[in-house]
């Protein structure tokens, strides 16, 4: 799937393919063209990733081929057990919680699932949980302090289920319940936004010592059409919306909402998913050694102050 923004560089890939079969085909020395247009892609290619606009990663962070919690998983943890269950309601689909082996070090990871596929996407209710995978996430973590395992949350959500039914169950009681237990958990924490972090049902589980996004995600209270359409009555002006919101990871990081950005491969996420899965393993095994070496006390103290500095009251 090419976003349209992509368009020229898929035209000159395009050329490129030409040539190349040209010159497979016949006697033709097309060497130097070959090479002049490759330099041209990659100088394209580094000034159009360089210059994206706000909806333009938004765009990206959507991507249909982008890798999910799932896929992370699968490619950086060994041995991974899902746990499923609130003990309450049942087992939330969208929310996906388990123990697995980062390096031989065993972690709890929490995440949103959205799918790659139309079945899978109902099947996980396209990543939006509902109250009983909030309680699900928290009864993870308790478990994992239980034992004295390091947390990674790994958040890709439009935001929590709106439905009629989650809000019977108290969506907003257990997202705001998990907000207070995420403070005085007194094992490592580690959040990262991979996708789209939209509203409570993103800040549900993003609570932590360390909190990072992904090169090409976003963060915020509510998504760029969301905002067009009560400002505006229509997504027309979702461009418009998603520069005021100023929702990407270099904005969230300026404003002190998170702690740090992970690159992305050139062109995003989607377009290396191995490199990625292998960036973020790294990332994630640097973290939670530092994460280690500070006592339990200093770490719970210094979350709570983290995100109580954020914002600005005026009396």
């Amino acid at each position: 799937m090419l976003l349209d923004f992509e368009q020229p560089i898929a035209a000159l890939e395009g050329k490129l393919l030409e040539m190349q079969k040209l010159a497979a085909d016949s006697d033709v020395e097309v060497g130097q063209a070959v090479a002049a247009l490759e330099k041209r892609i990659k100088d394209l290619k580094k000034e159009t990733y360089a210059n994206l606009t706000r909806w333009q990663r938004v765009q990206l962070s959507r991507h249909p081929d982008r890798p999910q919690m799932l896929d992370y998983l699968g490619g950086m943890v060994d041995k991974f057990v899902e746990l499923h269950g609130d003990r309450t309601v049942g087992d939330d689909k969208a929310m996906v919680g388990g123990l697995g082996e980062l390096d031989g070090h065993t972690v709890m990871f929490i995440g949103q699932q959205k799918g790659h596929n139309t079945k899978e996407r109902q099947f996980r209710n396209f990543g939006m949980a509902n109250p009983e995978g909030y309680r699900k996430a928290l009864r993870l973590m308790k478990l994992a302090e239980k034992f004295n395992i390091p947390i990674v949350t790994l958040i890709d959500t439009m935001g929590a289920f709106p439905g009629l039914e989650a809000e019977e169950r108290g969506q907003g009681e257990a997202i705001a319940r998990n907000l207070k237990e995420m403070f005085m958990l007194k094992v490592p924490v580690m959040c990262v936004i991979i996708g789209e972090g939209a509203s409570g049902g993103a800040l549900g589980i993003a609570i932590g010592d360390r909190v990072l996004m992904l090169e090409n995600t976003w963060y915020s209270v509510i998504s760029p059409e969301s905002c067009s359409s009560i400002l505006w009555r229509t997504w027309d002006y979702k461009e418009q919306a998603a520069e005021a919101l100023k929702l990407t990871a270099t904005d969230m990081k300026n404003a002190g909402l998170v702690d740090g950005i992970v690159k992305e491969p050139l062109g995003g996420a989607h377009t290396a998913p191995e490199l990625m899965i292998e960036t973020l393993k790294n990332t994630l095994l640097k973290t939670l050694k530092e994460l280690a070496a500070i006592s339990v006390e200093d770490r719970i103290s210094q979350r709570i102050d983290k995100f109580s500095a954020m914002g600005v009251v005026v009396e």
